[in-house]
């Protein structure tokens, strides 16, 4: 006791806050609650169970270090109940040879959501070439639960290797939606999305909309800096429009609240720019929707060294999210 109240005396000075600090997106509530053993309740996804609100966003695919990716992802996800959704499968479609970086099924377990993951340029492709048993194909060697569309018409601009769309975005997903008889997902990729592709995207029959926010990682900046012969003084701007988190979920909640009879999508997931559980926390409990938060690049830290690191990283966010659970409540 006199070691911890000397380290107490000692320590004072260093721990001061300041008024402006104070994060006024919730009521600390230090009465109602004991310290949890268990406090995060479990959480219902698309027909399979999460032990966690937490979902590891698609980030990475065909590269030389993805399977030691995924595969620390995969068991983090087992070992946590958590979802998970790999990063563009693009690489697999026509050729299984980096199959085994994406096969991690027997990873992740089947009891927990595993999505596969296409751009809606190769949507748009494959459905023009009448070659949807190629997605297909896809979802079933991976037993992937569903597919993920990342709709990425900003990066797809910049990318010197990239695509043209013909057709809009929400065409393509709408005639994937009368094909299919697994779950699709839809997400951004870094610029988030506004009030109008929200609106449009809710009206679908979609199995969850994935924010993408702004806020992240920036695929429209990655590769502007990618591609040396463009002038990115003068594209850049362009990486700063969007929408962050809290502002596409205002908006969903707008349109659920004034069109509720006529949602479609399920749920979503809160993610680009959700730099702790508590920005987490706060999006998922101020959602009139059923929510989970995913994040990518900060996984992706943690998910490229030893395994230990990344399970380090997971039970401090387990930690802090019983505590937000016992102790926070949303600001009206």
């Amino acid at each position: 006791m006199e070691d911890r109240k000397k380290d107490h005396i000692d320590l004072a000075f260093e721990s001061q806050t300041l008024v402006n600090q104070l994060d006024n997106r919730f009521m600390y509530e230090p009465v109602l609650s004991k310290h949890p053993d268990k406090a995060i309740p479990e959480t219902h996804f698309i027909g399979k169970k999460l032990s966690l609100p937490l979902w590891v966003s698609s980030m990475t695919g065909g590269t030389k270090m993805a399977g030691h990716i995924n595969k620390n992802l995969a068991r983090a996800c087992n070992e946590f109940g958590m979802g998970m959704g790999l990063g563009s499968c693009r690489i697999i479609l026509d050729d299984d040879a980096y199959l085994p970086d994406f096969d991690i099924r027997d990873t992740i377990g089947n009891n927990l959501p595993l999505y596969a993951n296409l751009g809606i340029n190769q949507l748009e492709i494959l459905l023009q070439e009448n070659k949807l048993d190629k997605i297909k194909r896809l979802v079933s060697k991976l037993r992937a639960d569903g597919l993920i569309i990342h709709i990425n018409p900003m990066q797809e601009w910049f990318q010197p290797e990239g695509d043209r769309l013909q057709k809009t975005p929400a065409e393509s997903i709408s005639q994937l939606l009368d094909l299919v008889d697994f779950p699709v997902m839809a997400k951004e990729v870094g610029q988030g999305m506004g009030l109008e592709s929200l609106r449009t995207l809710l009206k679908m029959p979609l199995a969850a909309i994935e924010f993408g926010a702004f806020g992240g990682t920036n695929f429209a900046k990655v590769e502007l800096l990618r591609d040396k012969s463009q002038p990115q003084e003068l594209f850049e701007p362009l990486s700063f429009i969007g929408h962050d988190a809290a502002q596409m979920l205002d908006m969903i909640n707008h349109v659920v609240q004034q069109e509720k009879q006529e949602i479609r999508c399920g749920q979503i997931i809160a993610s680009g720019g959700i730099k702790s559980f508590l920005d987490g926390y706060y999006l998922i409990r101020k959602s009139s929707l059923p929510a989970i938060y995913g994040q990518a690049s900060t996984f992706l830290k943690y998910a490229r060294g030893d395994y230990e690191d990344l399970r380090k990283f997971v039970k401090y966010q387990v930690k802090g999210l019983e505590m937000a659970y016992a102790y926070l409540r949303i600001r009206g």
